[in-house]
């Protein structure tokens, strides 16, 4: 009995040592950049990371101060990488935080541009990082039509409304005004890095911004990563031995199988569609 006593007692002191224990915010950032429901886009994930700021300026935490980005990303809609990591450096001015990141199994294009967002990045010895390039592409069905007998019936008022059209012949100043809109983001996305992360950057930028993905040890080595660790070790680093994460998460609606394989094909095809993505 004695021993169930203090069994008892040790539980008690345990649950109260938890509850008691540093919190460090953690925000998860999981999945595809895309505007659609169930991505990872400004209104999924706007209101998740500013309540983790709030929380982490709280005068309540000895922690308080600091984010960690959780990010494991492929990449996708450059408009949406920008939305939320310029939203993650204002919320981090305003609350006078300091911002980690530690990339999980992939922190690359749009998933790397999130990761600059903070002041420091980690990654595992076998993450992806980097991938710091833009891709578009598409599929052109002018010649099956022709070989099928089916003509191509198209209206517009514009001389270049139907730029890209996949079931006319490709011209090719449609492909030169596209080489052109991936340069001018392409230059974008190096300008962000190059400024996030400054005179870190080691190696030469053609080998740097060549849109190449690199393992956590090489991206250690060219400066595109401060360190190696994961959440775990972060969280202890930052708040003590006893710290546990407080993670935030955007809510996901639970999803049948046939959702979730409807949410498969959709990326599928975000990553096939013909449109400019960071991937």
């Amino acid at each position: 009995m004695p021993r169930i006593g203090l069994l008892g007692d040790d539980l008690q002191l345990g649950s109260l040592l938890f509850w008691r224990a540093p919190r460090v915010v953690v925000v998860e950032l999981h999945g595809l950049l895309a505007g659609r429901d169930g991505a990872l886009n400004l209104k999924s994930v706007g209101p998740v990371v500013e309540r983790a700021f709030k929380a982490a300026a709280s005068k309540n935490r000895p922690a308080g101060g600091h984010v960690v980005l959780d990010i494991d990303c492929r990449g996708g809609s450059p408009v949406q990488s920008e939305l939320i990591a310029g939203l993650i450096r204002r919320l981090a001015a305003e609350n006078a935080a300091t911002v980690h990141a530690v990339i999980q199994e992939v922190g690359a294009s749009g998933g790397y541009w999130l990761a600059c967002a903070a002041d420091d990045i980690r990654a595992s010895a076998m993450s992806i990082v980097g991938s710091i390039g833009v891709i578009g592409g598409g599929f052109g069905f002018d010649e099956l039509l022709a070989r099928a007998g089916i003509q191509r019936r198209l209206y517009t008022s514009g001389e270049n409304k139907a730029r890209l059209d996949p079931f006319s012949p490709e011209r090719p100043e449609d492909v030169a005004f596209v080489h052109r809109l991936m340069a001018e983001i392409h230059e974008r996305f190096k300008a962000w890095v190059r400024t996030r992360r400054g005179e870190r950057l080691r190696g030469a930028e053609d080998t740097l911004f060549d849109g190449s993905f690199f393992l956590g040890e090489q991206a250690l080595a060219l400066g595109l990563v401060d360190g190696l660790s994961d959440i775990d070790r972060t969280v202890r680093e930052l708040g003590g031995e006893r710290a546990v994460a407080r993670v935030f998460r955007p809510r996901r609606k639970r999803r049948l199988l046939g959702r979730l394989l409807v949410e498969a094909a959709l990326d599928a095809v975000e990553e096939r569609a013909g449109r400019i993505t960071l991937r």
